[in-house]
């Protein structure tokens, strides 16, 4: 027995260091930090100024920083909402029984496999653009002059053209997800509600929904978490870093650490660790929530 555990610790020792270099120190780094004044991430210890809770109670101030989580807000519940009702309808459409089903769900997870910078390069050259993009030669042909003449990326629309493009690249990585969970529902399940006489819109609302719960628990988390990450697209849609219309958290975190754009005047790297801090709580809050709201311990399958 004792030379067993002396295997399993030589084995898990380097995986341990790995996993606590890589992820633990770094959380607990930026956990302390944020209760400094640090000027640069590379500064050595003895040049942080300690401000306790300074870093957070300016950040609540900022109105940047508030837009930012505003922005935030909006991506994650109004985009989460339209991403987990498309790609559930479309897995469910999938798992129907129709043909050519890996053709169609290959050609909807496509936009996964792009760059997100060549994904938003199209959406802005391509499907944008106000004088030959996909939107105004639609309208203009079915005779909509006033949809077509519309300025999708002008101060009003940007942000809803950058959350549509966003979404249409989310869907069909949620859509995998919803899709695996629907294939490990017993097709025997299906035939007895048919035999009892259920349609199809009874079979989704009292078997298919049913036995997501756990799925869906883990497509929320896995959106709240690209949400929060939520920089690329920001960026490739504003003309500067700090567009109000498109800032998120993550950006205005970068403006903070790396003093980018001409609305941060002083980098401070601690009042960014702040923010990653916020995000992280946010997350871990959503989780939580999630786990209370949607209980599937007495499913099975």
């Amino acid at each position: 027995m004792k030379k067993n555990r002396t295997m399993v610790v030589v084995f898990l020792a380097p995986a341990l260091i790995f996993f606590c270099a890589v992820f633990v120190y770094p959380i607990l780094r930026t956990l302390v930090m944020s209760a400094f004044h640090v000027e640069n991430v590379t500064s050595s210890l003895n040049q942080w100024r300690y401000v306790g809770f300074d870093n957070y109670q300016e950040l609540m101030g900022t109105s940047l920083f508030r837009i930012s989580m505003w922005n935030l807000v909006r991506i994650w519940a109004v985009g989460g909402v339209a991403v987990m009702a498309l790609a559930l309808l479309l897995a469910v459409i999938l798992n129907s029984g129709i043909r050519f089903k890996k053709f169609f769900r290959a050609v909807i997870y496509m936009p996964n496999i792009i760059s997100a910078v060549a994904l938003a390069t199209m959406w802005l050259q391509y499907v944008y653009n106000p004088r030959f993009g996909l939107l105004t030669t639609f309208f203009n042909s079915i005779g909509l002059t006033s949809l077509a003449s519309v300025q999708w990326t002008d101060t009003v629309h940007k942000f809803w053209a950058l959350l549509g493009a966003y979404c249409f690249g989310m869907v069909g990585y949620h859509m995998l997800i919803f899709s695996s969970g629907i294939e490990k529902i017993p097709a025997e399940y299906y035939e007895a509600s048919t035999i009892d006489g259920a349609g199809q819109l009874g079979q989704f609302l009292h078997i298919t929904c049913p036995l997501l719960k756990g799925v869906t628990k883990t497509n929320i988390t896995m959106w709240s978490i690209t949400s929060v990450g939520f920089f690329v697209w920001s960026q490739l849609f504003s003309t500067v870093t700090a567009d109000t219309q498109t800032i998120t958290p993550m950006v205005y975190l970068y403006t903070l650490v790396f003093g980018a754009g001409n609305t941060v005047t002083e980098r401070n790297a601690g009042m960014g660790a702040a923010v990653g801090v916020v995000l992280c709580l946010c997350v871990v809050a959503v989780f939580l929530i999630v786990n209370w709201a949607i209980k599937d311990d007495d499913l099975e399958f």
